[in-house]
């Protein structure tokens, strides 16, 4: 085993898999990362977490306070926010739009953070971020553990520090090739896709 966060890394883990995939975002692709089964062993939860503040503290952002979209982001926000030495708090989806829950708040001028695992379209990080605006907080910034977005920056004006980048090509439904072949199709991720 490595220690550095790369595609080896996941494989090795078990979190990089291949096949026919229908992302939480609705595209299709080939590659899936399951980065929770990654995340799954504390210490290498606990250096990613490490990792990720680093390269926060190395952008000189210095959050009050982290949140991190329910599911896939909750163990490397928790982590994160362990490593920089402030509260962690996560959005869950509630009627179609992304909520605080269990009495978690954001506080007018509260200075954020939003933490995902994997950001493919990074639809969901965009809705935590409105989140927080709402709640007259802060965003520094964004920070994740995998950018499979093919774009380098998709919050820009934001920053953003992705740990590893891949270039997974994705496809929307009707231009998958997978499903031309008739290959089945697996639903891995943790929001309900239509």
């Amino acid at each position: 085993m490595t220690t550095a966060f790369d595609l080896d890394e996941l494989a090795w883990a078990g979190a990089h898999r291949r096949g026919h995939f229908l992302l939480s975002s609705g595209l299709h692709a080939a590659d899936y990362l399951q980065c929770a089964l990654y995340l799954a062993q504390p210490a290498r939860a606990e250096r990613a977490g490490r990792a990720v503040a680093e390269a926060v503290r190395a952008d000189a952002q210095a959050p009050d306070l982290v949140i991190a979209p329910a599911l896939g982001g909750v163990i490397i926000g928790h982590e994160t926010a362990r490593a920089l030495g402030v509260p962690f708090l996560f959005t869950e989806r509630s009627d179609g739009r992304m909520a605080l829950r269990r009495g978690f708040e954001v506080t007018s001028g509260q200075r954020v953070l939003v933490v995902e695992d994997v950001v493919t379209t990074g639809g969901s990080t965009r809705e935590v971020i409105e989140l927080v605006v709402e709640r007259g907080g802060e965003v520094l910034g964004v920070a994740s553990l995998v950018n499979r977005s093919r774009t380098p920056n998709p919050f820009a004006p934001l920053p953003y520090r992705p740990l590893l980048v891949v270039d997974f090509p994705v496809w929307t439904p009707e231009e998958c090739p997978l499903c031309r072949e008739g290959l089945p199709i697996d639903r891995p991720g943790s929001r309900v896709v239509r």
